[in-house]
C-alpha cells in the first residue's frame, strides 16, 4: 500500500500564528483563551472563546493572504487560506518549484461555513431588502469556498473539495486526502479544516444547548477542563489547520523533508442521537479499531499518545474514557499517554481535528507529549493518564488522534515515526 506522509504544516489559532508559534505555546501549556472581545458577550452566559490574535499583521504583512482578495473571503477562506500557503511554503514549493498542479488535490474541512456573512446580510435583508444585499453573499458564506479560495491561492488543480462533518470534519478531510492519494488520485493533497464561529449567534446557539462553559467567565484561562470533575463545557475557538500529504514516492523523489505518516484513518457513525454522544462509546472504539487496522496495527501493538476529542464535557470526557478502556483494556489504556490540547485552544470545531492531528505529528517530531492544562480536581470517571499540567518529553512513535462530532460523527487518525 502507498504510504502517505506530511510534509508541510500551516496553522492560525487561539495559541498562536503559524505552526511554531501554536506549537511552543502548546508545549508550554499556555492557553490561548480569553474573555470575548468580537462582540459584546455581555447577554451570553458563556463569555469565553479562543479567538485569532493579530491575525490580520500575521496573514496580511507576511504576504500568505492577498488583502484585495480578503475583502471578498468569509473569514473562515481567510484563515484557511493563510494556514494553507504557510503549510505550502513549509513543503518546500515555490512557483519555481512545484509539482504537477493537475494532481495536486485539496480537501478542507468545515462545521458552519461564513457565518459572519451570513449575519451581516441578514442585517441587511431585514433593514433595507433584498435588493441591498451583496452579489458575493452566497459565495462568500457557502461552506465549499475555502476549499475554492485555497486551490486559488496555491493554482491546485486536483479535486477541491469539503468535507462537513461537525467536529469531526477535518480530521475526515484529513483521512479523504489519504484514501485518495493511496487510489492514486493525487500525488499532494493539502488538506485540513477552518472555522470563524466566534459570534453571538454561534456562542449563543451553543449556550441554549448547555454545552459551553459558564463558570470561569472571570478566568478564561481556566475555562477549559478536559477530565476534571468541575468542568462545565467546551470553549468555542477558531483558526484553522492545513496539512501537505504526499505520496512516500513522490516525496522521495523531490527530497522532502517529513513530520511523519499518516497511516491509518478510521470512520463510524453512531446512529444513537443528533448531539449526545453514545455514551457506551461504541461508535468511537470503532472507528479507532479500524484507524489502527488500517494502519496495520492492533490494539496490542504500542501506542505512545492519544490526542483526545476532550471536550471538557461532561458526556464526551467519560463516554472517550470508556472507549479507551474498551479498546486497549484497562491496564494498557492506563499506561497511554493521553492528553487534550483543546484545555489550551478551545473547540475549533470543524477546524480541531486537523489542528490536533498536527499536533500528533509534531509530538513524534520533537518527541514531546503535551499537557491536558487546568487539570485539578479529577473525576474518578476519568482516570487515565491525561498528562496533567506539564507537557512530558517522551518519544513517541505512534500517535491517535480522535473526533468525535454532533450528528455521531466519529473520525480517528493514527500516526507513525517515519
Amino acid at each position: 500500500m502507498t504510504k502517505v506522509l506530511i510534509t508541510g504544516m500551516g496553522m492560525t489559532t487561539p495559541c498562536g500564528n503559524g505552526t511554531e508559534a501554536t506549537w511552543a505555546n502548546v508545549k508550554a501549556g499556555k492557553s490561548g483563551i480569553t474573555r470575548i472581545t468580537k462582540f459584546d458577550a455581555s447577554r451570553c452566559t458563556s463569555q469565553v472563546a479562543g479567538e485569532l490574535k493579530g491575525f490580520d499583521e500575521w496573514a496580511f504583512g507576511g504576504g500568505l493572504v492577498d488583502k484585495r482578495e480578503a475583502r471578498h473571503m468569509a473569514l473562515f477562506s481567510q484563515y484557511a487560506v493563510a494556514a494553507a500557503v504557510e503549510a505550502w511554503r513549509d513543503a518546500g514549493f515555490t512557483e519555481e518549484n512545484k509539482p504537477d498542479m493537475d494532481r495536486v488535490g485539496t480537501i478542507v474541512g468545515n462545521g458552519i461555513g461564513g457565518l459572519d456573512v451570513t449575519g451581516e446580510n441578514y442585517k441587511v435583508l431585514f433593514d433595507r431588502g433584498p435588493e441591498r444585499l451583496s452579489p458575493l453573499a452566497i459565495p462568500e458564506l457557502i461552506a465549499n469556498e475555502a476549499a475554492g479560495n485555497v486551490s486559488l491561492a496555491l493554482g491546485a488543480k486536483g479535486p477541491a473539495q469539503v468535507v462537513v462533518t461537525a467536529c469531526a470534519s477535518s480530521t475526515d478531510a484529513l483521512g479523504i486526502a489519504l484514501d485518495q492519494i493511496r487510489a492514486g488520485r493525487a500525488d499532494v493533497v493539502v488538506a485540513g479544516g477552518t472555522e470563524a464561529a466566534v459570534l453571538e449567534f454561534a456562542v449563543g446557539g451553543f449556550m441554549k444547548m448547555r454545552a459551553l462553559a459558564t463558570a470561569f467567565n472571570d478566568a478564561p484561562e481556566k475555562s477549559s477542563r478536559p477530565f476534571n470533575a468541575d468542568r462545565c463545557g467546551f470553549v468555542i475557538g477558531e483558526g484553522a489547520a492545513i496539512l501537505v500529504l504526499e505520496s512516500e514516492e513522490h516525496a522521495k523523489a523531490r527530497g522532502a523533508k517529513v513530520y511523519c505518516e499518516l497511516a491509518g484513518y478510521g470512520a463510524t457513525s453512531d446512529a444513537y442521537h443528533i448531539t449526545a454522544p453514545d455514551p457506551t462509546g461504541a461508535g468511537a472504539v470503532k472507528a479507532i479499531r479500524l484507524a489502527l487496522k488500517d494502519a496495520g496495527l492492533t490494539a496490542d501493538d504500542a501506542v505512545d499518545y492519544v490526542n483526545a476529542h476532550g471536550t471538557s464535557t461532561h458526556l464526551n470526557d467519560v463516554m472517550e474514557t470508556k472507549a479507551f478502556k474498551e479498546v486497549w483494556g484497562d491496564e494498557k489504556a492506563r499506561r497511554i499517554k493521553i492528553s487534550s490540547s483543546k484545555s489550551m485552544t478551545g473547540h475549533l470545531l470543524g477546524a480541531a481535528g486537523a489542528l490536533e492531528a498536527a499536533i500528533c505529528a509534531l509530538a513524534i517530531r520533537d518527541g514531546f507529549i503535551p499537557p491536558t492544562i487546568n487539570y485539578e480536581n479529577p473525576d474518578p470517571e476519568c482516570d487515565l493518564d491525561y498528562t496533567p499540567n506539564v507537557g512530558v518529553a517522551k518519544a513517541v512513535d505512534v500517535a491517535v488522534s480522535t473526533s468525535l462530532g454532533f450528528g455521531g460523527h466519529n473520525g480517528v487518525l493514527v500516526f507513525k515515526k517515519h
